[in-house]
């Protein structure tokens, strides 16, 4: 109930106490108009419950959640039994009024069985004081409870479902942190290891040219030359490892189509001769992992560029049953071990691609490196449908 409470808008509980504010004005209006001055004592306490329903609708603060619990219900309840005792036959309208504002106050602030009890109440006092016009205040009253507790049921299964939901917003909110966490030490790491190793190598290369200047400046100058070829390699590696940051584009393409473009990028600016094949059945536009799964092919391509020397890679997509399968072959110099190893065994030894051991775990996938020292390696990757 509390949290129903919090829930609920502070705005839409200043409605409720501005409504039974109104209740309690047209009671008033209606018994003096009738000149019906026996009641003083009633007239007096409807009078003090309408003043303080608008005291309480302006002076209400988003942060105040109605602490009272059922305080509320009980002056909802009051404001109804006076109205039904004084009214009288000529303001069976207002009656009705309080009724519909009673229960629906109680519907909105509590739950069906806070509805039900003041539907119970009410009725009970109805049969008790037996007023002018109790014939039709009876059917009037079960239908506004029927009716209060449908609301209020579905009030409570749409705040269940909103706090699913909020419980979901966290989790993806947390998982998306990682992944960028993830994602961050996977390029601190890539431009450790690729960019930052060929300045340093530059910076030293530098050193070495000015000292030869000072002793030998025509060898000075053989050295500038091929320092030169070194800066235009470094230029090349800064280029993929910018076209490396840059996010998969798979919308619109189909999986297979994707990856055969990006064979051809790597072809083009590698100048490494790459083959694509792919099954009839492993185009698949919906597939949720396509982004991964790219990401780990481009992760795949950009290490064979950098480390593998190779001079052929072939890469192939094939679907079996309710599996994905992804194999790139390369003839490069291979991993620094030799056999085959799965992607466990892979964790317990700490060998093979951090990164894409990674991304292909958080895909519930399957992974096998072979590795043949000086003739090449062969990556295995296996992700569900």
């Amino acid at each position: 109930m509390i949290a129903d409470q919090i829930t609920l808008p502070y705005l839409w509980r200043r409605y409720l106490s501005l409504l039974r504010a109104l209740v309690g004005a047209s009671c008033l209006w209606v018994v003096l108009g009738s000149a019906r001055f026996e009641q003083t004592t009633f007239l007096l306490a409807l009078l003090l419950l309408t003043i303080y329903s608008l005291v309480s609708a302006f002076w209400r603060g988003p942060d105040r959640a109605d602490r009272f619990g059922l305080i509320s219900l009980t002056v909802d309840l009051a404001v109804f039994f006076i109205c039904v005792w004084l009214a009288g036959a000529s303001g069976f309208w207002v009656t009705a009024f309080a009724a519909f504002h009673l229960l629906l106050s109680a519907a909105s602030l509590y739950d069906w069985r806070q509805v039900l009890l003041a539907l119970v109440i009410s009725l009970g006092f109805v049969n008790a004081v037996r007023p002018p016009g109790v014939e039709r205040l009876q059917p009037l009253l079960l239908l506004l409870g029927m009716m209060g507790c449908v609301l209020a049921l579905q009030k409570q299964s749409l705040l269940e479902r909103l706090a699913n939901t909020s419980k979901q917003s966290v989790m993806h909110r947390a998982e998306a942190q990682m992944a960028r966490e993830s994602e961050r030490e996977r390029i601190a790491a890539d431009f450790h290891d690729g960019p930052l190793q060929s300045f340093i190598s530059f910076h030293l290369g530098l050193e070495t040219v000015r000292r030869r200047m000072e002793r030998d400046p025509s060898a000075g100058m053989e050295e500038l030359r091929q320092l030169r070829e070194v800066c235009d390699k470094q230029v090349k590696e800064m280029r993929t490892f910018v076209r490396s940051m840059r996010p998969v584009e798979v919308a619109g393409a189909g999986l297979a189509t994707a990856v055969r473009s990006m064979v051809a990028s790597f072809q083009k600016d590698t100048r490494i001769p790459a083959v694509f094949k792919a099954s009839a059945d492993a185009s698949h536009d919906d597939l949720a992992s396509s982004t991964d799964l790219l990401q780990v092919i481009r992760e795949a391509l950009n290490n064979i560029q950098k480390h593998s020397n190779a001079s052929r890679v072939t890469v192939t997509l094939d679907r079996t049953d309710s599996w994905l399968s992804i194999t790139v072959v390369d003839d490069g110099t291979g991993f620094p071990f030799v056999g085959a190893f799965t992607l466990d065994e892979m964790d317990g030894l700490l060998i093979g691609p951090a990164s894409i051991k990674n991304r292909v775990r958080g895909m519930n996938g399957d992974m096998e490196v072979e590795s043949r020292p000086g003739t090449g390696s062969t990556l295995r990757i296996r992700v569900p449908v």
